[in-house]
């Protein structure tokens, strides 16, 4: 004979189902996390690519030496908006740099946050050009801008820093400013953006474009500019970092083949 299953039993039974299935989702939510990276960072147009050649990193890597970095900046550099010292970007590069490179690389921070770029230009002997790296990468141009700086001001001083790092034997990239609603308020960052580019091509240094990389993210969905940005509503967070850092990464080495 069969006897009708107790509704507690049927109850019990569904809810044992719906436990095993969100065990089942938490062990696989961090691989479907790591597969989906790379479209979660990805910049349309090919705005985070850059063609000039790094010949100092290249030969490093090819003599199998280790390979130093100095980030010289601001806030966006030290990693105001981070949760935590090794999420900001100059520490996801390094991590970064070592994956794609096998090789030794240390990325030294030299961000101090609020400097303009005539207080970075006066200490690039001190904190840059002392510790012997091959590359730089120069963050420069927010503060300028939501200080109303002159522009073609900020271009000088941007050639002038280069010729000495160059004069020095070090390889440099300029990342020029953050996409964000403090730095669109002020008019000047047209012409910002404009005089980093041409202080790139005069000297002939990549520019990673980080302000249209961060619009190409807002503007496509992968990344909007509300969930890039910290608290603030200024400065980048742990995820924008992250996809930063990878995007340099991804130039770095492929201007360094």
């Amino acid at each position: 004979m069969n006897f009708p299953m107790p509704r507690l039993f049927h109850r019990g039974r569904h809810l044992l189902l719906w436990a095993m299935a969100l065990v089942l989702a938490a062990f696989a939510a961090p691989w479907v996390e790591r597969g989906a990276g790379a479209d979660r960072c990805h910049a349309a147009g090919g705005v985070a690519s850059f063609t000039a050649s790094l010949p100092h990193v290249a030969a490093r890597l090819e003599a199998g030496e280790p390979v130093t970095v100095v980030a010289l900046g601001s806030s966006s550099t030290e990693g105001v908006g981070a949760s935590r010292p090794e999420y900001n970007y100059p520490s996801r590069l390094a991590v970064d740099l070592r994956e794609r490179f096998g090789a030794e690389v240390r990325v030294l921070n030299r961000g101090v946050g609020g400097e303009t770029m005539s207080a970075m230009l006066s200490r690039i002997e001190r904190d840059v050009i002392a510790a012997h790296p091959d590359l730089v990468v120069w963050q420069v141009g927010t503060n300028d801008v939501l200080h109303d700086d002159d522009a073609a001001e900020g271009a000088a001083i941007l050639r002038d820093g280069i010729q000495q790092l160059k004069a020095a034997g070090i390889d440099v990239i300029l990342m020029d400013v953050q996409y964000a609603p403090a730095v669109l308020a002020h008019e000047g960052y047209r012409d910002m953006l404009h005089a980093i580019a041409a202080a790139g091509i005069a000297e002939g240094v990549p520019v990673f474009r980080r302000f249209q990389v961060m619009q190409s993210w807002d503007e496509t969905g992968v990344l909007p500019a509300r969930a890039a940005l910290a608290d603030d509503r200024l400065h980048m967070n742990d995820r924008s970092y992250g996809c930063l850092a990878r995007l340099l990464a991804d130039g770095i080495a492929t201007a360094a083949r």
